[in-house]
């Protein structure tokens, strides 16, 4: 019986070309085959390092119909990398069911460490890093993203997503809707020649990318988690009255008694929850 082959996990640049590791390299260009999730890009690397290695395809179709097909390959011999488009394969992307599905046939799986947009943006941003949430791509739709930004509320840790340039103006704004009082920071074009990181409170950030006409290249979104900030202005002392007279005022402008909880907490500071409270006594 062959020896079984094995599943190298490999890190690529996420922009920079200059980002791959030497031990990547080594390994792209000694495997029997390189799974990419598009071949189009990664033939952009092969060509920068004269790498020759075959190469196939591997994306969410492939991963649906042909995973265990890959498996029975390296469980007769052959070894292979796995790249992503861009970073560390696995993560938001179709490269996690290969790895899972030689986990469980018992194919070695190595990874190899090197670039990574979630690190990347964490650490360009200065927000607290002592712990972090990776929530991926966000929804599409409105509902659930505020729906999946509430659910969050409470927890102690730096939000991280992943957004399109088109969506992000809209995922802002519903960030800053839902966590009116932290701070938020958005990176595109994560080590590339115009990488951006720009941050500021939430309804802050929100209107200044609402205000641009365009936005390019991939983008990291941020949340600072909850925290008693020395520069947030104090809440003001509201009584539960006053509270429901505003909610009620914006809901005889024809405001949705929801949305006008949501915005008198954000312009009072207060919590939502005490305001819903009040508008409902």
């Amino acid at each position: 019986m062959p020896e079984a082959g094995r599943l190298i996990v490999a890190a690529t640049p996420i922009g920079n070309l200059g980002d791959l590791t030497l031990r990547v390299l080594d390994a792209l260009k000694s495997a029997d085959t390189v799974l990419a999730e598009d071949t189009r890009v990664t033939r952009k690397l092969f060509a920068r390092y004269e790498i020759t290695t075959p190469l196939e395809r591997f994306d969410e179709h492939v991963a649906a119909t042909r995973a265990t097909s890959f498996v029975e390959r390296m469980l007769a011999g052959e070894s292979f990398v796995l790249v992503s488009d861009a970073g560390t394969p696995g993560v938001s992307d179709p490269g996690a069911q290969l790895i899972e599905a030689c986990v469980e046939s018992g194919v070695p799986v190595e990874a190899l460490p090197g670039a990574s947009a979630v690190l990347a943006a964490l650490v360009a941003s200065g927000m607290p890093m002592r712990r972090f949430y990776f929530g991926g791509f966000l929804p599409r739709k409105a509902g659930e993203r505020t729906r999946l930004f509430e659910s969050l509320d409470s927890l102690d840790a730096t939000l991280v997503f992943f957004e399109s340039p088109h969506r992000t103006a809209a995922s802002l704004a519903a960030l800053a809707s839902t966590f009116p009082r932290r701070t938020g920071a958005m990176a595109r074009e994560l080590t590339k020649l115009h990488e951006e990181v720009v941050r500021g409170p939430l309804p802050q950030l929100a209107a200044e990318i609402a205000a641009r006409e365009t936005l390019k290249g991939e983008v990291v979104l941020l949340v600072a988690p909850p925290r008693a900030d020395a520069t947030d202005p104090p809440a003001p002392d509201l009584s539960p009255a006053e509270l429901r007279a505003r909610v009620d005022a914006l809901v005889e402008q024809g405001v949705r008694r929801t949305d006008a909880v949501k915005r008198v907490a954000a312009d009072t500071g207060m919590p939502r929850g005490v305001v819903y409270d009040a508008a409902s006594g």
